[in-house]
């Protein structure tokens, strides 16, 4: 028995160094990344190197990860992590099987783990939470709120939800029995889009011990379930919705049904585009915790991507974050909290952080608004640039120390009115770390104490002093998109447009967002020296915003439309104004027919400050204007064209943006404040777009024939050629050496290609080996899994599509070049209503759109007449025109 007792007293080996190796001196958090990284089979190989790694790649949280990076649509879980990501490899059963039977190793131990599976098993019922220090109202008017709550402070709401249905019937059980074979969306952090049948969410609910379990946060469960909407409405304090004036596919998600069991939650962040949002429990607990703009949680990182704005947030798991960061904060830095039990609604204002943690299983109903309150702020997080979305969400954090001494220099607010951390940092990644205990974090924490002196708060979140972080330099019609705002610009600019002339009451502040969004002021500033000049009339309080869908600022106003080219910069802009001038010149010199369907140019030119003051010049196209010549931006060389500037030479400048990968718009001196424009008739009736829904079959029949018949006038239009010169100009320019081995595939130039085609696929070569990056600023329209295919669609040569054939011993192509529109969209193409004869007779058609009094687009007939925005304009071979 002693040598017994002996031989079980003796220490444990540590099997750690022998196991890991080098690695060894790698935290074991950093492993475990790691490991992220590599795919199921490497891991299941990587488990037989040693003990240690065994265990590291038998951790449950690795597979769940590892699951959703694989799984993209339907998810069933199996029981648990690994099972379910074998079967999505779809191993035979007998290999799972044998899966199951887990080794055990003495001999090693790691805090990391040992506290994220704590974090996965642990309990909240016996965690005891006091209700918090949110205010509480029972009846709560809309004058009181609105005075109050709406943009200032987060408040409790009881007895909006007592009549709703959803009180009784959105229990799990009953949920269950309605809409089992439901499909919801899971969040979780994925890109990929991740459902679940509800009865297969209920049985994950009841098996699962995750840290962060998945949840049930789906914007689309109107649609899948309509049945849901009928259990419960809007709140009337809350149904001022600015964004209700846009259609159902374009206004951004805004509402969520919200399913989740205990440990589940919603990390810390700001809601999309500084909008407010309700949520009303129906069942269970949640935990809140939240921070007044600009006062960022202990443990959050802010980034700030200074190309367009986009803002991402690192934030640990709402378990993690209660668990393991709540206890460092003193009493002064905690935030504000609350217990929401069912049938309570919370209402969060603009710019406030926040997270949540489920303390049981909960279903809640949650939406986003926009409001009079919050509306210049959401306007501002559109606007191009980074700073001032760095300020929105992280303060003064977000500036470099240069910037904070300027802004100490001009603000007039008290410097004790601002309570952030730390003033002094440099970094664009903004992170509040645990030194911020120090003397410098205790001396300012006032915006993070539980009894926040919300006035000096609304000294810091006021929209005046946000604004002035804008980046003037930077334009809503040059500038890249954030990927982060809730809609793409053009929707943006149709909702400020219907906004404007659907509440004339509101154009006041519907001007100042859309100055801040859009630069209006600018814009509409612009418009008024060009009505002056050529003695049009300004525009009135209808037509002081632009419209339209494309990426210039256009004004449609009583006769006329303005348009001033901006799109890609001065040096595009001026080549695409040139080539529409050259394109109409070479419609009246043929008298081609499609110039009746064109509006009629009335003017053309370029604006620009001088000295000061703007100046105009008249532009025709054919010549360099001296404005243009001053910045040093000439036309390419090798085209000898009456029209300097004319798709020829724009040709030319494709090619050499597509040649160089980096290539930045012309920017010497002066060359921001110089604007092309194109003047046009304004055509008669309403835009395809608008018309799309209620089109009789016919109409559409008609709409074809009419594309059809005008595209082949396009095409039939003659067009400047290109010489073998042209092509061997570029090839000498120093500018297009092929040194760098870039297009080595044309270095000899083949003497059966005419020169146009040559120049042709060299630049469809080039856009080829960048049209990832491109398709992924395009954003939302295009699936990213079609960009992570499209090489596989495009030819590895581009010549091999010309179809070359003898004609009398000599080589030719069938494909001629022609104009290409490649901008007809529904909002290019205008149609007038059909006049309709009456039953005594007599055609009546009134000024304002109705015949007979009765509204023309109901069941009447349109015919398209006009095709418009010729910006776009290229010559090619149309089916290969990408």
């Amino acid at each position: 028995m002693e040598i017994s007792n002996q031989s079980h007293n003796l220490p444990v080996k540590d099997r750690r160094v022998d196991a890991l190796g080098n690695l060894n001196s790698l935290p074991d958090e950093l492993i475990c990344r790691i490991l992220d990284y590599l795919a199921p089979r490497d891991i299941a190989r990587l488990a037989c190197v040693s003990s240690v790694m065994y265990i590291f790649c038998n951790e449950e949280p690795l597979w769940m990860s590892l699951c959703l990076q694989k799984v993209n649509g339907p998810l069933q879980y199996k029981g648990s992590w690994k099972n379910s990501t074998l079967h999505l490899e779809n191993l035979r059963n007998e290999y799972i099987d044998y899966c199951r039977k887990p080794l055990q190793f003495d001999g090693f131990s790691s805090l990391f783990l040992y506290r994220r599976l704590y974090r996965c098993h642990t309990t909240l019922d016996g965690f005891s939470f006091d209700d918090g220090n949110v205010e509480r109202q029972t009846e709560l008017s809309a004058e009181q709120f609105h005075r109050e709550y709406d943009g200032n402070k987060p408040v409790l709401l009881t007895g909006l939800a007592d009549l709703w249905p959803a009180r009784s019937a959105w229990t799990i059980d009953k949920l269950l029995l309605n809409y089992g074979d439901t499909a919801f969306k899971i969040s979780q952090r994925t890109p990929r889009k991740i459902s679940m049948k509800f009865k297969d969410y209920v049985s994950y609910m009841k098996q699962q011990h995750d840290e962060d379990p998945l949840y049930i946060f789906d914007d689309k469960f109107g649609e899948s379930a309509p049945g849901l909407l009928k259990d419960y409405n809007v709140p009337q304090i809350f149904q001022d919705d600015l964004f209700d004036v846009l259609d159902r596919d374009s206004r951004p998600p805004f509402r969520w049904l919200i399913i989740g069991p205990e440990r589940s939650g919603a990390s810390w962040h700001v809601d999309p585009s500084l909008s407010s949002a309700w949520n009303t429990l129906l069942c269970g607990r949640k935990r809140w915790a939240l921070y007044p703009p600009g006062r960022v949680p202990l443990g959050v990182t802010v980034h700030v991507n200074d190309e367009d704005g986009d803002v991402n947030i690192d934030t640990p798991s709402s378990m993690q974050w209660w668990l393991d960061f709540y206890p460092l904060l003193a009493d002064e830095d905690k935030p504000i909290e609350c217990t929401q039990l069912p049938g309570e609604t919370i209402f969060v204002p603009s710019g406030w952080w926040h997270c949540v943690l489920n303390l049981e299983t909960t279903v809640a109903v949650t939406q986003n608004f926009v409001n009079s309150r919050n509306f210049e702020f959401v306007c501002l997080d559109m606007a191009p640039g980074y700073p001032h979305k760095g300020v929105c969400r992280a303060g003064l954090l977000a500036l470099d120390e240069g910037s904070l001494e300027n802004i100490e220099k001009n603000m007039s607010y008290e410097k004790d009115n601002f309570s952030y951390p730390d003033l002094t940092r440099k970094e664009k990644r903004l992170r509040i770390l645990k030194s911020q205990e120090s003397e410098n974090h205790k001396g300012t924490a006032n915006g993070a104490s539980k009894s926040y002196n919300l006035g000096k708060q609304n000294l810091f979140y006021d929209i005046n002093f946000l604004a002035t972080f804008l980046d003037r330099e930077r334009d809503h019609y040059t500038s890249p998109w954030s990927s982060g705002n809730c809609i793409g610009p053009p929707e943006m600019r149709e909702w400020l447009s219907k906004l404007w002339v659907g509440n004339p009451e509101m154009r006041e502040l519907i001007w100042k967002g859309a100055c801040l969004a859009l630069n209006a002021e600018k814009w509409l500033e612009c418009l008024r020296k060009i009505c002056f000049f050529h003695n049009l009339p300004f525009p009135n309080d209808d037509e002081k915003l632009p419209v339209g869908m494309g990426s210039n600022p256009v004004y449609v106003m009583d006769g006329y439309v303005v348009k001033i080219v901006v799109e890609g910069g001065l040096e595009s802009s001026i080549y695409s104004l040139g080539t529409e001038l050259e394109f109409y010149n070479t419609l009246c010199e043929v008298n081609s027919p499609l110039k009746n369907y064109i509006p009629n140019v009335l003017a053309s030119g370029i604006l620009h400050l001088e000295n000061g003051s703007c100046k105009i010049d008249s532009w025709n196209g054919k010549e360099v204007p001296d404005v243009i010549g001053k910045c040093c931006l000439f036309p390419e060389k090798g085209t000898g064209d009456v029209f300097p500037f004319g798709v020829r030479s724009k040709k030319l400048f494709e090619y050499r943006k597509a040649r160089s990968p980096e290539y930045e718009p012309h920017s010497s001196a002066g060359s921001t404040s110089i604007w092309p424009y194109l003047i046009t008739k304004r055509c008669k009736g309403k835009i395809f777009a608008q018309l799309r829904d209620v089109l009789s079959r016919e109409d559409v029949l008609n709409l074809a024939s009419f594309l059809g018949e005008q595209l082949r006038n396009l095409h039939s239009l003659p067009y400047p050629s290109f010489s073998d010169s042209t092509v061997s100009i570029v090839e000498q320019n120093k500018e297009f050496s092929f040194a760098s081995g870039m297009d080595a595939e044309f270095v000899s130039k083949r003497s059966d290609i005419p020169a146009e085609w040559e120049i042709f696929a060299r630049t469809l070569s080039r856009k080829k080996k960048d049209v990832s990056r491109r398709l992924n600023k395009w954003g939302d329209p295009i699936p990213k899994t079609l960009i992570e295919k499209v090489d596989g669609y495009l030819p590895d040569d581009f010549l091999k599509l010309l179809s070359l054939y003898k004609e009398k011993g000599t080589k030719s192509i069938c494909k001629p070049w022609s104009w290409i529109h490649s901008d007809i969209m529904d909002d290019n193409i205008y149609m007038e209503p059909h006049y309709v004869s009456c039953s005594n007779g007599i055609t009546a058609l009134t000024h304002n759109s109705s015949v007979n009094g009765h509204n023309i687009d109901e069941g009447k007939s349109w015919h398209p007449n006009y095709i418009l925005d010729f910006s776009d304009l290229s010559i090619g071979q149309c089916s290969f025109f990408i």
